[in-house]
């Protein structure tokens, strides 16, 4: 089984060597709490936390 990472750079959680969403390296396998944003322009969590795009998300980074 492959360990999800956070990126440190957008918190976008993915399984692979670097960021799909933003392109960084800069990768952690400890984040707590995750968010899933279906509809970022609707989603008012998403615009608190002012993430643009569908996906899984971390709500913290380590």
């Amino acid at each position: 089984m492959v360990k999800q990472k956070a990126c440190k750079i957008c918190n976008a959680i993915f399984e692979a060597d670097k960021c799909p969403l933003c392109g960084s390296k800069e990768s952690t396998e400890g984040f707590k709490g995750k968010i899933i944003i279906l509809n970022p322009e609707k989603s008012e969590i998403a615009q608190k936390l002012n993430i643009k795009n569908k996906g899984a998300f971390a709500i913290k980074t380590r």
